[in-house]
């Protein structure tokens, strides 16, 4: 018989917006403002659960409109469910909506957080029995140089010390950037994130032209298209330097088989691209065949950033860790109660579910 306690009385979707503090530019697109979607569920006896859909449909091919018709199409078939089926409604929701990873990211980010509210417990104690403090990355955007040196010394002196640099659309700038970077943050870590920019032979000849000024950088993310597992071979075989898989990774199939063709050392998980359920899915598989990890998201507010920061704070295996979005929306990192100043998230103080208020809601968490 089902437990009214557990049943889900609604679920809604409203729009999520706020201002950037600059445009936000990968070589394969940019945003111009956050433009995401909050979908919320409300138990019967009224514990609330919010989750976040961020479309980047520049990378993923999803649309806001889409995705507001699919959360719309579950909201209406989650009421009466009970939340203890998680694990079910998880199912029938890659079952139905696979193909807009971002909606099912955000049913289930709103589901596990009514579930740890239920459980008075934090979100993280789901995916590991002790929470650790997590530092993480600042990107540098493409930009032209005067705006990428001012951003460089605006984050270095708040205590950044690791800096992703987005390359891939002119080799040329992109090498001054960099070396911007090695200049002005010095002692720092670099990640290049060429976002598809490249082909392994462009990449290898990037690294050569760094090796020259004596840069050496940290990580390589996602150097050539998504489907050029050759490349991402190639590349990984003429270098130490660890090789990072984002785009080329968008599902549990596709983790696999990465790792059994040993194209990457290091994938990137981010929520919107799997959902809650199959992204612990994939850190389990990383764990045993020794892949490393990063964490990251899309643009995403404090909520999902600090959704997926839950996972990795709770998960052993997270090396990388990129969850600055809430840096580039205006007025949202200084509101973020367990983010620091210089990008150390502490959840070790979160009472119950993810901990933030999301952006345009009318309850607190």
């Amino acid at each position: 018989m089902l437990n009214q306690n557990w049943q889900i009385k609604e679920a809604k979707v409203s729009a999520l917006k706020a201002v950037l503090i600059q445009p936000f530019r990968t070589a394969l697109g940019e945003h111009q403002s956050l433009d995401n979607l909050l979908f919320t569920v409300k138990l019967t006896n009224n514990v609330v659960g919010y989750g976040e859909a961020a479309v980047a449909t520049h990378i993923t091919g999803e649309t806001v409109l889409g995705t507001e018709r699919n959360l719309k199409a579950a909201a209406e078939w989650l009421a009466g469910k009970d939340l203890r089926d998680y694990l079910k409604i998880s199912h029938v929701l890659h079952d139905r909506w696979g193909k807009n990873p971002a909606m099912i990211a955000a049913v289930e980010m709103a589901l596990f957080d009514a579930l740890a509210k239920k459980f008075h417990c934090p979100l993280w104690r789901f995916f590991g029995p002790r929470c650790r403090k997590l530092k993480s990355d600042i990107t540098i955007v493409i930009a032209d140089l005067p705006e990428t040196e001012s951003s460089i010394q605006k984050f270095y002196q708040q205590g950044f010390r690791s800096f992703k640099v987005k390359i891939g659309r002119d080799f040329d700038l992109d090498i001054k950037r960099v070396a911007a970077v090695w200049k002005i943050a010095q002692k720092s870590k670099i990640y290049l994130d060429a976002n598809q920019g490249f082909s392994a032979d462009e990449m290898l000849k990037f690294l050569a032209r760094l090796k020259r000024l004596r840069i050496r950088p940290d990580l390589l993310e996602q150097p050539v298209p998504r489907d050029d597992y050759e490349g991402l071979i190639k590349i990984s075989k003429s270098t130490d330097i660890p090789v990072c898989a984002d785009e080329s990774v968008r599902s549990i199939p596709e983790a696999i088989h990465l790792i059994q063709i040993k194209a990457v050392g290091v994938l990137n998980i981010k929520l919107m691209k799997f959902g809650m359920v199959h992204a612990y899915e994939i850190v389990k598989l990383a764990k045993i065949f020794g892949v490393r990890l990063m964490i990251g998201g899309m643009l995403e507010s404090s909520l999902a950033m600090t959704a997926a920061g839950h996972l990795a704070a709770g998960s052993e295996g997270f090396d990388y860790v990129d969850l600055d979005t809430p840096f580039f929306i205006q007025d949202e990192a200084e509101r973020h109660p367990y983010l620091s100043f210089n990008g150390v998230y502490d959840l070790r103080k979160v009472k119950e579910g993810i901990g933030v208020i999301p952006l345009n809601s009318e309850k607190t968490v």
